[in-house]
């Protein structure tokens, strides 16, 4: 299916989004336009295996790419050489013990060939307070009383949506992603939704799903029990080894 025109949401927080079946082939994934970041907006956009993306100035765009990017929670991988460099680090990893200074990190770190940031202020406002409400979630990695690296999404069901990383040292973006990855796994949730491809997440293990594998799995894997709440007793500041063992 598809359609010539991005379907333009009701003003509702629970206006309905369209079957991500009908998201346009050119851009690729543009789902929907308008609406707002109110929590249910966001949680229904998850379930149907949408996320907004959008820069400052424009109207929120909601969008569902095929294929998906995702990750086996059991399959990370790092290479025998970042493994050892990490063997000489004292870094600690925690859950949920710094949300919103992950997400600013993320919003406000330099990355080669991007101009600027979509997340604005109007994101991270929406995303602490999916926060709040127990739905999104970080894992922090530190060095000492120092935020080195991190990364946030949102947990639906036994689905995770991974929306940013960052790294203020070389490594922990991809320690962060091997951390959150252990505790998913841990948690009985199996894949991890990174989005878009891009070649870093490739060497990292990262798969393409075409979009008649990936909603069926989303629709299947949020409706599997797992309560809301905050992650910080499951993820207590432990240090990297627990996460990443030989």
């Amino acid at each position: 299916m598809s359609r010539q025109f991005p379907w333009r949401l009701g003003e509702a927080e629970d206006a309905p989004f369209p079957p991500a079946e009908t998201a346009l082939r050119h851009p690729d994934g543009l789902l929907a336009i308008g609406g707002d970041l109110r929590p249910q907006r966001l949680l229904n956009a998850y379930a149907q295996g949408a996320f907004p993306w959008f820069s400052q100035g424009e109207p929120i765009l909601w969008w569902s790419p095929d294929p998906r990017t995702v990750f086996a929670t059991d399959g990370v991988h790092l290479s025998r050489r970042f493994r050892r460099q990490l063997r000489t680090l004292e870094w600690e990893i925690t859950a949920d013990t710094a949300f919103k200074q992950v997400v600013r990190a993320c919003a406000t770190v330099p990355r080669p060939g991007q101009d600027g940031t979509w997340i604005g202020t109007d994101m991270i406002h929406a995303y602490t307070e999916l926060h709040r409400l127990g739905h999104a979630h970080s894992v922090e990695v530190w060095e000492g009383p120092e935020l080195v690296g991190g990364i946030y999404g949102v947990a639906l069901g036994r689905m995770f949506f991974g929306e940013s990383m960052f790294s203020a040292r070389s490594g922990g973006s991809k320690v962060a992603l091997a951390a959150l990855a252990s505790l998913l796994y841990a948690g009985g949730v199996p894949v991890l939704d990174a989005q878009v491809h891009n070649p870093h997440l490739a060497r990292m293990g990262a798969t393409q799903w075409p979009r008649e594998r990936f909603l069926p799995h989303v629709r299947q894997a949020i409706q599997q029990p797992m309560a809301p709440g905050n992650w910080s007793a499951a993820g207590a500041r432990l240090p990297l080894r627990h996460y990443l063992p030989d």
